[in-house]
């Protein structure tokens, strides 16, 4: 594998800081390539702005319309040019973060707002039909991506009962409304739960597991998300529910 490890913790010296370590030393062990991007110690901007796309801040922003210009002309920012290469080098993606408020940290929706723009992660249509491709088709199509997250939450309060609720609920946006929808494949999130009270015991589990689902990373089925044509992304079911559905 070809591996984009993109980090977004504050300190190395935490728990995820010792596990990103552990990972990409399982992954040299393993005779596997990888690339890092840890957005704090870069200290990554995560504010899309006009410069962005040296665009003239004079004249309203349409970000789509010029993020996709930006991208097609190459005036986009050199911090954003330079993540685009890391990924497009890449075929699997490891995005790591600790679970804050229910979602990602800033700094990593920022970089997701900033790199995946029209014309490079999305807004490629199907010269037969127009229709843009999306869910599972698209220029990412053919990556996959592995979601590594910390929790000070217990393991049970966030499965399907939990109060917390299930974790690739939690997850979707990122999972299903940004990787998937770009065309990446995602397999099954790994959740590293308690992490506020872990002791070397529990720590020397999860680097087991860590170093396990890396190992089988390559050969793990993805999540079975649907594709566009499958019936539930139809835009014409979508607006006229008369319509039968197939």
């Amino acid at each position: 594998m070809k591996v984009l490890w993109l980090f977004a913790h504050p300190d190395q010296r935490s728990l995820s800081g010792a596990l990103m370590t552990e990972g990409l030393r399982t992954l040299d062990a393993h005779g596997h390539q990888h690339r890092v991007s840890d957005l704090y110690a870069m200290k990554w901007n995560p504010v899309v702005d006009a410069a962005d796309y040296d665009h003239d801040p004079s004249d309203r922003l349409l970000v789509g319309e010029a993020s996709q210009r930006a991208y097609t002309d190459g005036h986009l920012a050199p911090d954003i040019r330079a993540e685009q290469e890391k990924l497009t080098w890449a075929d699997t993606l490891i995005v790591q973060f600790p679970l804050w408020w229910y979602g990602m940290p800033a700094i990593l929706k920022g970089w997701f707002d900033r790199v995946f723009v029209k014309g490079f992660a999305f807004g490629l249509t199907d010269p037969a039909t127009g229709r843009p491709l999306r869910y599972g088709d698209g220029k990412l199509t053919g990556k996959r991506a592995l979601v590594i997250t910390t929790a000070g939450a217990r393991a049970a309060t966030l499965g399907p009962r939990g109060v917390n609720g299930d974790l690739n609920d939690l997850l979707f946006p990122l999972q299903h409304g940004t990787l998937w929808y770009t065309g990446i494949s995602v397999v099954p999130p790994l959740l590293i739960p308690g992490a506020d009270r872990t002791t070397p015991t529990t720590y020397a589990t999860a680097a087991t597991r860590l170093r396990e689902r890396l190992r089988t990373l390559p050969t793990t089925d993805p999540l079975p998300f649907r594709h566009q044509n499958g019936g539930d992304y139809d835009d014409d079911l979508l607006l006229r529910p008369d319509l039968p559905r197939p």
